[in-house]
């Protein structure tokens, strides 16, 4: 199974950013060209997906999505190269604090399916909080 570690996490206050960092490993992501989505869970809140990039090789050409609640606030990319996918965090709001979580069900196109992944990383901690 593909592995992940999520960095980046911490305390920021509301309006604030952060970059969380996700590194494959066991697998190169440069070559398998997987779609990558990052997911975030709240105490006493189901999974949820808010952010997924296809990869380059596919008709949908490395495109992003992004759920309505972190659209026009978060940002996704990709660098191949160094196996690393990004989620920048814009205006975070105190509704974002979560663990959050990338992941790949193997697939090349987005979406991801949150029932087909096989296996999460242990996620990286955003606290927003004054």
């Amino acid at each position: 199974q593909e592995q992940f570690a999520e960095s980046g996490g911490g305390l920021v206050q509301p309006g604030g950013s952060l970059r969380l960092s996700c590194t494959a490993s066991g697998f190169p992501l440069g070559l398998e060209h997987y779609a990558i989505g990052w997911f975030r869970q709240a105490p006493g809140k189901e999974r949820e997906g808010v952010s997924c990039i296809s990869s380059d090789v596919t008709y949908d050409r490395g495109n992003s999505y992004y759920s309505d609640s972190v659209k026009g606030r978060f940002t996704i990319s990709r660098d191949d190269a160094k196996n690393t996918v990004y989620l920048q965090l814009n205006s975070v709001k105190l509704e974002d604090t979560a663990m959050y979580y990338c992941a790949t069900d193997n697939s090349n196109v987005c979406p991801v399916l949150l029932g087909s992944v096989g296996r999460w990383g242990q996620g990286t901690q955003v606290t927003v909080s004054s």
